[in-house]
């Protein structure tokens, strides 16, 4: 079991994203939310960002895409040098063919879910899929307050993929913080997304270290990573 952190560009200051993305050189992946003004109300940016950001950081890209059609739109994103596209699991009409057309393309298939949705109804996907991302704040903005309530959710995405005997990450995204990330180690996550937490810090990488030092010494002491390695 190994603790990621990934640093959410939401936070980072879009005029300088090739330094931002410098600035936070120990991170395992960098955190791309891409907008579309209709799945969420917010706009950010898409393919032609994600292009320029991959020749500018050897660091790989998690892309979450809050978008609708995404079945239409994540291949481009794969195309463009993400390493792993993240679709939502209310936006997508066959996630399970989504998830194996991200696989076949050569990028790691993840599903997220809005905090008011459930994550039973999907037990039967999980197979299919390298990631789930629990939404612990509902997407569409940066800087939101942590919902304790997801933590149970959190629980119980855990407890499914160790009933399947699953290599999933899981992933929480929303209000991540020094505060909130042993709270999320021990439920369950073991990759954390956290915008302002590093980026509004004076050193981000620091930052980086420090958050994941706190996960990993919380999801060590947690029952569920006794069998992880």
């Amino acid at each position: 079991m190994a603790v990621q952190i990934n640093p959410s560009i939401l936070s980072a200051d879009f005029a300088r994203l090739a330094e931002e993305a410098d600035a936070v050189s120990g991170a395992d992946w960098l955190h791309v939310d891409v907008m579309d003004n209709h799945f969420v109300p917010n706009l950010t940016l898409g393919v032609p960002v994600v292009e320029s950001l991959r020749r500018a950081t050897d660091i790989p890209l998690d892309c979450h895409l809050m978008i609708e059609e995404p079945d239409r739109w994540a291949p481009a994103f794969v195309d463009a040098g993400a390493g792993s596209v993240t679709f939502h699991a209310e936006a997508a009409a066959a996630p399970v063919r989504l998830a194996r057309e991200l696989r076949a393309q050569g990028a790691r298939a993840a599903m997220a879910l809005k905090p008011a949705t459930p994550v039973e109804p999907y037990e039967d996907l999980l197979p299919e899929l390298d990631m789930l991302l629990v939404m612990t704040v509902e997407p569409g903005f940066g800087g939101q307050a942590f919902l304790d309530i997801m933590l149970p959710k959190v629980r119980r995405t855990r407890e499914l993929i160790a009933k399947h005997g699953l290599e999933l990450w899981l992933q929480v995204d929303g209000g991540v913080s020094a505060e909130t990330i042993e709270r999320c180690a021990e439920a369950g996550a073991d990759v954390f997304v956290a915008g302002s937490a590093v980026y509004g810090a004076e050193d981000p990488a620091a930052a980086v270290r420090a958050l994941r030092a706190r996960a990993t010494a919380a999801a060590e002491g947690a029952a569920w990573a006794a069998g992880c390695h």
